[in-house]
């Protein structure tokens, strides 16, 4: 990143745990803060279409970051994919996420999958207190990933995933006087998927009901001196309704919630900054911090469900070969403002699926606001029929 401003602002930001880098609209703001954001980006082009909606979609290649349960589910007996996100592409040319994933089939029951994410911030220049330049360094973050997921009855299947997480911002450069170092974090997964098949209109349908808790892990720092912070403990639900039209068309149509797990910020007196008026303590651990952040919010009941977000979804196949794909993110004002429609496309051929996605925001600029994504996924492997492969 050649622009020296931007990339210490995006530092001095992450640092602080600001999990939200966007715009506001005017209102009472009252962001909910993580550090290593990056793990809620979505990886895939396919779920990237649909509003970041993946948690109760048919399992694919990219089941690890949306629902690990899927896996189990997968008819082919491997698979690999690759996708690469541009970040920011409209004001600097070398920030980007990319991410490898791939699973594997040992039964009709269970399936072994991997994934890593890995997030690029560019080149940023440190200098020193008269603008001398000191040091340039490419801040980057990483996420390494295992997952187990078995079939417990022919439409009912669990997954559990392990999680490391590395952050290195600044490379040990020097941070107000205090020595940085690198943010390093281990969290798991924990997740179920549910189909039931029935009939609509006459027509072959599944409904599907998954969800995941994602992230659960321990807090992070990158100084010796500064008190950890909490990464993005997540928790995902949805449902999605696959119809089949005829012999070569088919829909889905599918929603999502999410609600990151964290302590909402409370509010404190303007005088007495260690003397909270509303909400809760945000300093607790893991499991409280858990438990807590469905009902800390400062606000109260009317705060908490402004945090929790929205997707919308569908997707649209011919023949298993060509797919179009919609979908609409809602986030409230006071929490983020994130909201836009996304869109995109898909082509398979045997073994080998291609999937672009494209994001259009309403409200304000968004880090891949008319930036087109794409995925890639290779089948390796004769299919592997599950228990209820009969659908």
């Amino acid at each position: 990143m050649k622009n020296r401003l931007i990339g210490v602002i995006m530092v001095t930001v992450m640092l602080s745990g600001a999990v939200n880098l966007y715009s506001q609209s005017d209102g009472e703001l009252n962001n909910i803060q993580t550090v290593v954001p990056f793990l809620t980006i979505a990886p895939d082009s396919r779920a990237g279409a649909m509003g970041d909606a993946g948690v109760a979609t048919s399992p694919d290649i990219y089941s690890m970051h949306w629902n690990p349960a899927k896996f189990a589910f997968i008819e082919e007996k491997a698979g690999v994919g690759i996708s690469y996100s541009p970040w920011l592409r409209n004001l600097v040319p070398d920030i980007n996420i990319a991410y490898l994933c791939g699973y594997y089939k040992i039964d009709s029951r269970q399936v072994l999958s991997g994934s890593l994410l890995y997030s690029s911030l560019g080149d940023i220049d440190f200098t020193d207190q008269y603008g001398n330049l000191e040091r340039t360094f490419t801040p980057n973050e990483w996420s390494l990933d295992v997952a187990y997921s078995r079939l417990f009855t022919d439409r009912l299947s669990g997954g559990i995933a392990f999680r490391m997480i590395y952050s290195n911002l600044t490379g040990g450069f020097y941070s107000g006087g205090e020595a940085t170092k690198a943010g390093i974090s281990v969290a798991a997964d924990i997740s179920m998927y549910h189909h039931t098949d029935l009939t609509i209109l006459d027509n072959k349908s599944r409904l599907a009901f998954g969800f995941n808790f994602s992230n659960i892990g321990s807090k992070m720092s990158y100084t010796d001196a500064q008190t950890s912070d909490f990464i993005p403990m997540n928790m995902k639900l949805g449902s999605a309704l696959t119809m089949d039209l005829d012999s070569y068309n088919r829909i889905t149509l599918t929603a999502d919630i999410n609600k990151l797990l964290v302590p909402t910020p409370p509010y404190y007196a303007i005088n007495y900054p260690d003397s909270i008026i509303a909400g809760k303590d945000p300093n607790v651990s893991v499991p409280v911090a858990i438990f807590q952040s469905f009902y800390d919010a400062p606000g109260g009941f009317r705060e908490e469900l402004r945090e929790y977000t929205l997707s919308l979804g569908t997707e649209y196949w011919y023949n298993e070969q060509f797919a179009l794909r919609a979908g609409y993110f809602h986030e409230n004002e006071t929490k983020g403002n994130r909201k836009y429609f996304t869109a995109g496309a898909g082509f398979r051929l045997s073994g080998f699926t291609v999937d672009f996605s494209y994001l259009m925001p309403t409200v304000q600029n968004h880090p891949l606001a008319r930036t087109l994504r794409f995925s890639i996924a290779f089948d390796i492997g004769s299919p592997v029929k599950t228990v209820n492969s009969n659908t």
